[in-house]
């Protein structure tokens, strides 16, 4: 299928919606909201990888029988929400996550742009810009991208600066359509929070922050997250975690990060991206105990 042209995007958008504004991240969710007086935020999935090879339903349905809040689409895998979907694709799609109370969170793309040839880049862009019309169109609140590295023997800051001002042009599509880019702390060197600080001073955008990813390189000399934390938190819009387990194991400080999430009144979700694929038998029962590690975490 061709990609919609704006003029086509804002009418189907219109259609599908009804005209009105999708909701906000924090809406009632369909039961799936906290106990009163807990954390604000919620427990949330990206389907890299755990559901990556189940298709929407068991996504949807396994979510409501754990009581997972929101998902993260993951661009390819089995889910099929991608921008290639037409007008009534989408609105079953909608559809299917208002109907189980999930809330469909966002798209998890691979737009990069960090490369040295300005063809590539501004490809991304484009290409973001179609997951921009998709999170639209079905209600959702972002699109994940991220910068994947500095290019061999390229200068760091200037790698930053092309991709602030990527991510500005990314901002201004979003606003438009009333999202979010969200810019994954991620790759080597861009990875540091200094770094993705630089990425983000250099974008300016309102509507562009940074998804919180959970790396080894949060990490401070003293296995501290908190100055990296300090330099991002004003940008933190949405957060990936992983092996949960690693807070016992001393190598990843989740109480630490729950605790400081708290702190600045964070209330979207921390999603579930862990490396390794279930079938969904497995996937349940993983999930299941996983949500169980994730509350007693967040209780401190």
């Amino acid at each position: 299928m061709p990609h919609p042209s704006r003029r086509s995007f804002l009418a189907s958008s219109l259609a599908i919606s009804g005209g009105l504004r999708p909701p906000l991240a924090g809406a009632d969710s369909g039961g799936l909201r906290p106990p009163l007086g807990s954390p604000k935020f919620r427990l949330g999935l990206v389907t890299y990888n755990v559901p990556k090879d189940w298709d929407l339903p068991t996504v949807l349905k396994v979510c409501r029988e754990v009581g997972i809040a929101a998902v993260e689409c993951r661009t390819t895998h089995k889910h099929g929400v991608e921008p290639n979907l037409t007008i009534d694709q989408r609105k079953d799609v909608r559809k299917r996550f208002a109907d189980s109370g999930v809330v469909f969170w966002g798209s998890g793309t691979t737009c990069e742009f960090h490369s040295e040839d300005p063809l590539t880049v501004e490809f991304n862009i484009k290409r973001c810009r179609h997951f921009i019309e998709l999170v639209h169109d079905l209600g959702g609140k972002g699109v994940k991208v991220r910068p994947n590295g500095v290019p061999q023997g390229a200068d760091p800051a200037q790698t930053f600066d092309q991709i602030g001002r990527a991510l500005r042009a990314c901002g201004k599509a979003a606003a438009d359509a009333g999202v979010e880019i969200w810019v994954e702390v991620h790759g080597a060197v861009t990875a540091e929070p200094k770094n993705m600080r630089a990425i983000m001073d250099a974008c300016g955008h309102p509507s562009v922050g940074v998804t919180w990813n959970s790396n080894g390189t949060d990490l401070d000399e003293k296995k501290s997250i908190g100055p990296g934390f300090e330099l991002l938190k004003p940008f933190i819009r949405s957060c990936h975690i992983n092996d949960l387990e690693n807070d016992a194991k001393g190598t990843y400080p989740y109480r630490d990060l729950f605790r400081r999430l708290a702190g600045i009144g964070y209330d979207r979700y921390t999603l579930c991206e862990v490396g390794r694929s279930y079938d969904v038998a497995a996937g349940t029962e993983f999930l299941k105990g996983y949500k169980r590690l994730w509350e007693e975490l967040v209780a401190g």
